[in-house]
């Protein structure tokens, strides 16, 4: 079975049985609902004890399951053609300088991590049509000056 395939059939289950993401992910347990709902798309890896708990409450066969605990191909084509996914890629686009540079600013040369990293996603109600909040968090990691000696500043954290 490719990972596709088994995407398909989760959404499927999902479907006949009425399910919301929010339920799968609370069900399965362990990490970020976000993480749990992008194992089962295809995009991250769920651990052992969880493939346990996904394929008891989806029914999937042992190949399906440890389907679920292999490291994925991540990522899509870009740019992306499905309009949400597309206005991330345009926020990074149009932001994505005034966001580098201001971490930068305030951290030194380096990156967030997105790996060492989580993300929360809620409903803002709002009178005039509610909102997503999305609130994310990363690790700084400086970039490594390889060679650097002496009193050189080997790391590229942020000096005053």
């Amino acid at each position: 079975m490719k990972r596709a395939e088994l995407t398909e059939k989760i959404a499927d289950i999902k479907r006949e049985r009425g399910w919301s993401w929010r339920y799968i992910a609370g069900e399965i347990g362990g990490m970020s609902e976000i993480l749990i709902v992008g194992a089962l798309l295809g995009q991250m890896k769920l651990t052992k004890p969880q493939c346990e708990r996904a394929a008891a409450l989806l029914g999937l066969t042992e190949q399906e399951k440890r389907l679920l605990n292999e490291v994925p191909a991540r990522g899509s084509p870009m740019p992306p053609t499905d309009p949400l996914i597309y206005r991330f890629y345009e926020l990074v686009m149009i932001n994505g300088p005034a966001w580098k540079a201001l971490i930068e600013e305030e951290f030194g040369d380096g990156i967030m991590s997105a790996i060492d990293f989580d993300m929360e996603l809620e409903r803002q109600p709002n009178p005039k049509g509610d909102r997503v909040r999305l609130t994310m968090t990363g690790k700084f990691l400086p970039y490594r000056y390889y060679g650097a000696t002496g009193n050189d500043q080997s790391l590229g954290y942020k000096k005053d």
